[in-house]
């Protein structure tokens, strides 16, 4: 298999979007390295699945928020499999409130994980995607980065600036054979969307031109096209994946 060998690092990938993410990579013959925080059933459970079906998993925990907590893990990584080939930036929160009530908390914790967690792993991964010529980073955005949303402003902001990394991180990192990505899914059903209720769930759909939620695999689908040879001329771009929610 054309992707045997390659490794991938996936943050925050114990559940949701990024597990199926390390599912489908580990399908495809890559070793995937799945970061969690404080989810330590759901990993272990999803390791036990992965490798049950063949693939290669290994765990590590850590907050992709704090920069030497990253380094330490990045570090024994590189020393164990000598490479990251794939790095998918997924660690994401929520804190929602309206500006007016909105902590500064509220805003720091959101930003510090989703935006500044990206900086954090692609800053130690990079060097070695440098030194060895190649690599290829995907940032998971989200919809509510390119089109907003009331009650969201931290999160938007910093979903947002994910797309301004990605942008920017291209023209740097293009020369040296290493392709940025980002992706901006729409509404996923995940845990966070099984806790809408019957209402919530039409009024949402009405929204949608497809009529229907997006599944995880639909995400992780895209994830895999992208890092694929197929995708080899694509750098610096922002897919909207939300079933024409945005158009």
């Amino acid at each position: 298999m054309k992707f045997a060998g390659s490794v991938a690092l996936i943050t925050g990938a114990s559940k949701g979007i990024g597990a199926q993410i390390a599912r489908q990579l580990a399908q495809k013959g890559i070793v995937v390295l799945v970061n969690y925080s404080s989810s330590d059933d759901a990993a272990i459970a999803l390791q036990q699945e992965i490798r049950r079906d063949g693939g290669e998993c290994e765990l590590y925990k850590f907050n992709v928020a704090d920069f030497s907590q990253v380094k330490t893990a990045i570090d024994g990584i590189i020393k164990k499999y000598k490479k990251i080939d794939y790095l998918i930036n997924n660690a994401g929160i929520t804190s929602d409130n309206l500006l007016l009530k909105m902590s500064e908390e509220e805003f720091s914790k959101v930003i510090d994980v989703n935006l500044k967690g990206a900086f954090n792993c692609t800053k130690h991964v990079s060097r070695w995607m440098i030194k060895n010529k190649f690599g290829v980073i995907i940032n998971i955005s989200s919809i509510i980065g390119l089109m907003g949303n009331a009650g969201q402003s931290n999160y938007a902001a910093s979903k947002s600036g994910l797309i301004g990394f990605t942008k920017s991180l291209a023209k740097e990192l293009g020369s040296r054979n290493i392709r940025v990505n980002a992706i901006a899914p729409g509404f996923i059903e995940t845990e966070m969307t099984e806790k809408l209720n019957i209402i919530q769930k039409k009024t949402l759909v009405s929204s949608i031109a497809l009529k229907r939620l997006g599944s995880t695999e639909d995400v992780a689908n895209l994830v895999e096209f992208l890092i694929s040879e197929e995708a080899s001329y694509i750098t610096g771009e922002t897919i909207n994946i939300s079933g024409g929610l945005y158009i």
